[in-house]
């Protein structure tokens, strides 16, 4: 059997060779399903990084990260808290769009934590390429991803979290999840998503001095 990189603990040194590697990884089962692997998208040496949970439906037949309806409601937060997404690196915690098919659509299933476990290899990966000082993850699945274990968004948001590389992460929730809320339940969540990325804009700020 022909050994993988992932059989060998080797890890590629550019953003196209992971984005090449990706493609052909086979550790969990979502890299059998019927998708392609869809790598991050952005600036190489960007100051913040996104993190989401993994590609959707768009986002796998595209071969590109947030371009479905999360990631066009993310771009107008962001471009309401003064963050230009030309100058960020937007990826996910899982490479693969996992799904069930329910008659000829796919419907999204999250991934297992052993799965975002494995996939951690080629994130932290792109971590070490663009060095970003700050590391915004969106959802449960993309802090365990960042952060190396499970986390909750009400007690990890509006905070950063020092991580073992010297990097700030911050963590809040995901666009997906305010697009299925309605009412007032929806307006407080959307109050907070913005208080989140209006925090991140601030510490960016204060970083570039």
């Amino acid at each position: 059997m022909t050994q993988t990189l992932l059989d060998t603990d080797e890890r590629p040194a550019t953003l196209s060779g992971i984005a090449k590697a990706i493609h052909e990884c086979r550790r969990c089962p979502i890299g059998f399903l019927d998708n392609q692997a869809v790598p991050g998208a952005g600036l190489k040496k960007a100051a913040l990084m996104v993190v989401g949970e993994q590609p959707g439906d768009q986002e796998d037949l595209a071969g590109k990260p947030f371009v479905g309806p999360s990631g066009q409601l993310l771009d107008r937060y962001m471009v309401e808290a003064g963050i230009d997404r030309r100058q960020v690196y937007v990826t996910n915690a899982v490479k693969h769009f996992k799904f069930v098919w329910r008659g000829k659509r796919r419907l999204h299933q999250s991934p297992t934590s052993g799965e975002i476990d494995v996939c951690r290899f080629w994130l932290d990966g792109e971590r070490a390429i663009v060095r970003p000082q700050l590391i915004l993850a969106l959802g449960t699945s993309a802090a365990r991803g960042v952060l190396g274990k499970a986390a909750t968004i009400s007690k990890a948001r509006g905070h950063p979290i020092s991580l073992a590389d010297g990097t700030e992460a911050w963590v809040t929730a995901h666009p997906s999840y305010l697009l299925r809320l309605k009412d007032e339940m929806k307006r407080e969540q959307e109050r907070l998503f913005r208080a989140d990325l209006a925090a991140v804009a601030e510490r960016l700020a204060e970083l570039a001095g």
